[in-house]
C-alpha cells in the first residue's frame, strides 16, 4: 500500500470540526493580511488597494486570492481603481503561474455571499486556481481530502519570484 504525506492538511480537518467556533471568529483573515509579515502570512504581493495572497488550505497547488484591502463583500461598492489594480494582479499572477506551473487552464471566480460559499462573506476576493488535466482523483470521491502536491512554504517561495 501507498502513503500520501500531507501534513499541513491536519490544519484544516482540525478547524473543520469547529464550524460553529470560525463563524464567531471576529477577525478578517484578509485584514489580518495587511499588517507585516508577508512570508508568514503568504502574501505574494502588494499593491496600492489590493494584494495577493495564497491560500492556506488550496484546491489546487498554486490557489490564489486576490483581495482589496477595504474590507467589502459588496461587489457594486469596489472603486474603479480597485478593480482595476485586482485585474492587473490577476493578469500578473496568471502570468506567473503559466511561468511556474503550466497549467492547462484556470478556474476564477467570486463567491458573494454566504450562501454562495464564501469562506470571508464580508471581505470579497477573486479565487484563482490553476486546473491540469487530469488532477482531480478519486481521493475526493472515497474520503473528502484532496491531495496538494507541494508544500506551502515551497510554493510560496518559487512563486515570490515569479509573481513581482
Amino acid at each position: 500500500m501507498k502513503q500520501l504525506w500531507a501534513p499541513w492538511r491536519i490544519q484544516y480537518i482540525k478547524q473543520s470540526n469547529q464550524k460553529e467556533k470560525k463563524n464567531k471568529r471576529k477577525e478578517c483573515f484578509l485584514c489580518l493580511r495587511k499588517i507585516d509579515g508577508d512570508s508568514q502570512n503568504l502574501v505574494l504581493k502588494r499593491g496600492k488597494y489590493a494584494f495577493v495572497i495564497m491560500n492556506r488550505f488550496p484546491y489546487n497547488a498554486g490557489h490564489l486570492l486576490i483581495a482589496p484591502y477595504r474590507h467589502t463583500g459588496v461587489l457594486e461598492s469596489i472603486k474603479p481603481i480597485e478593480a482595476q489594480e485586482m485585474f492587473d494582479l490577476l493578469q500578473r499572477c496568471i502570468r506567473g503561474l503559466k511561468k511556474l506551473y503550466r497549467p492547462d487552464g484556470f478556474n476564477i471566480g467570486l463567491n458573494l455571499g454566504l450562501v454562495a460559499g464564501a469562506g470571508a462573506p464580508d471581505h470579497l476576493h477573486i479565487h484563482l486556481i490553476p486546473r491540469w488535466c487530469g488532477d482531480t482523483n478519486f481521493m475526493p470521491l472515497i474520503s473528502d481530502i484532496k491531495v496538494i502536491n507541494q508544500e506551502l512554504q515551497t510554493m510560496y517561495q518559487e512563486l515570490k519570484k515569479v509573481i513581482n
